[in-house]
């Protein structure tokens, strides 16, 4: 507009943003208060390595094995502390869908092999089984009274989701950056080395794969990340997670449908986004731009080359959207709060919905301009974020804390990457 108001508008939601001159020069993050020294390592909060008998059995742990990777499935109780989980996967403590809820509803229950992995694991975690589940209990608002005179049964029964459920945890080992003298030096997604935020990466796609067998009736498994408590963190550690569901997301539907009418969409958008200078960085296989059309400031990271599903994407895609994500992330800065998206091609659905995953950057607050009029307000146009992303993107480069990649003006994005 004349007076530098900008209004933008999501081409597959529909969202329509403003950006008001003057609102744009806030911090995006605001200085921790007087940061403590950290007087210990590895027990800072439930989910750090010195701790793993506070969170429920785990399904999957990744360790090092000389320069690469292995995973370790369904460790036992006496094994927890054998290795060093680099990531771990474990269920949520308070699942979004609990398995009572597919039992309730879908007549759905634990297969003979998952029953046999509880019983593999009572061997030796019983009193772990028995102690988390008290403390399910108690969070939930039951007395200590009211626990002690639950029958073991029921606490079994209660305990069976941890091999069912539908609600996992994908965890880092730290839960400061290596050397950290103060609480405020937080292990973020960006402070990984590229090669750690790929196995990272793999840890996810595994179980984003895995979560959609667990029974017939799971129709998308959501993907996300929340990194900090104003993004929505129980914990300042970093972990994903991902929550099978038993609906195709509004979101996914309204994009398939999309689809239907318009098969290029995704090249308009990408167009655009080349079009108005908002590629941030690029790659083999994949592109980061400043998007348009969100509720906050935006990196939008999309895989290229033909549309797939992330456990359907070579190794080489799949590496180079960690890439380009991990330095978003770096570039964004451990400490400013921000959610992690991912939208993918539901399982079994012909549509060729791509896989990216969004990056917002949560610095503002809804209020009741935007609950009234659904116009969101950002403080940070698409440019904004740009002029803030390419200098780090390109100081980062220059230190050899990401991997290397083209930035900025010397990306070349055109329709044909979009290309099987």
């Amino acid at each position: 507009m004349a007076d530098g108001t900008v209004k933008q508008r999501n081409m597959l939601t529909g969202t329509e943003v403003w950006t008001v001159p003057g609102r744009g020069n806030r911090p995006l993050s605001v200085p921790t208060k007087d940061p403590k020294p950290i007087t210990s390592s590895g027990d800072h909060c439930a989910f750090c390595e010195k701790r793993y008998l506070e969170t429920p059995p785990e399904k999957a742990r990744l360790v090092r094995q000389g320069d690469g990777w292995k995973i370790l499935r369904n460790v036992k109780a006496d094994q927890l502390f054998a290795t060093t989980a680099e990531f771990r996967r474990i269920p949520n403590l308070f699942e979004i869908m609990s398995a009572n809820y597919w039992a309730a509803n879908y007549n759905a229950h634990p297969s003979s092999a998952q029953h046999q992995l509880m019983a593999e694991y009572l061997v030796t975690g019983y009193d772990h089984i028995m102690q988390i589940m008290r403390t399910k209990l108690a969070a939930s608002g039951l007395s200590e009274t009211e626990i002690a005179g639950l029958a073991e049964d029921e606490l079994l029964s209660g305990a069976l989701g941890f091999f069912y459920g539908g609600h996992d945890v994908i965890v880092a080992r730290r839960h400061f950056i290596e050397g950290a003298t103060t609480d405020d030096q937080l292990a973020s997604s960006g402070t990984l080395s590229p090669q750690e935020h790929d196995a990272y990466m793999r840890m996810t796609v595994d179980a984003l794969e895995n979560l959609y067998e667990i029974n017939q009736h799971v129709k998308y498994v959501a993907a996300f990340q929340n990194w900090l408590k104003p993004a929505g963190a129980s914990f300042d550690h970093l972990h994903k997670q991902l929550v099978a569901i038993d609906e195709v997301p509004i979101q996914i539907s309204t994009e398939i449908d999309k689809l239907r009418r318009d098969e290029k969409i995704y090249d308009d958008i990408l167009q655009v986004a080349a079009s108005r200078d908002l590629v941030l960085a690029q790659n083999e296989h994949a592109v980061a731009v400043a998007d348009f059309g969100h509720r906050f400031p935006t990196v939008a990271v999309w895989a290229l080359g033909a549309a797939k599903a992330p456990w359907e994407a070579p190794l080489s895609v799949r590496r180079s959207v960690s890439d380009i994500l991990h330095a978003m992330h770096a570039a964004t800065g451990a400490e400013v709060p921000c959610n992690e998206e991912w939208y993918h091609r539901p399982r079994n659905s012909p549509a060729p919905v791509r896989w990216r995953i969004l990056l917002k950057w949560r610095i503002s607050t809804l209020a009741g301009f935007e609950g009234g009029t659904r116009i969101y307000l950002n403080t940070i146009d698409p440019w904004g974020v740009r002029d803030r992303m390419i200098p780090r993107l390109q100081k980062l480069r220059e230190d050899g804390k990401i991997a290397n990649m083209r930035i900025g003006s010397e990306c070349k994005v055109d329709p044909h990457l979009l290309q099987g």
